[in-house]
């Protein structure tokens, strides 16, 4: 199974999803697709998400929203940033795209092929 963390008002978004639809139709896979924005990620399946993507959770978030900088996360620590996120979906960092225990962050869209191992 494929799961996108979606927002479909972005273009980025729309076209990691278009990827992710052929490569699922192609191998005949289920495809989740989550507008995290209409069913906000729990603090406990953002720890998870992190958890699987790696990184610091810094990443998973988008700083040029206004309300990072109302809530002045640019010095929080990754706990404060993860509860942030989740009352906050609008500051999760999209697409994400989950498959087969590994995730990626696809800005561009592109990067989501080696994660497909296409």
């Amino acid at each position: 199974m494929i799961t996108i963390y979606h927002n479909p008002r972005c273009s980025k978004s729309r076209a990691a999803l278009a990827i992710a639809e052929q490569f699922s139709a192609q191998q005949k896979l289920k495809l989740e697709v989550v507008d995290y924005q209409k069913t906000p990620l729990t603090l406990a399946q953002l720890q998870a998400l992190h958890r699987t993507l790696g990184g610091p959770v810094g990443a998973m978030l988008r700083d040029n929203e206004p309300e990072y900088a109302a809530l002045n996360l640019a010095q929080a620590d990754e706990a404060a940033l993860l509860e942030a996120v989740a009352a906050h979906p609008k500051l999760l960092q999209r697409p994400i795209v989950v498959y087969r225990q590994r995730a990626v962050i696809a800005r561009p869209p592109e990067l989501v092929n080696p994660l497909f191992g296409i």
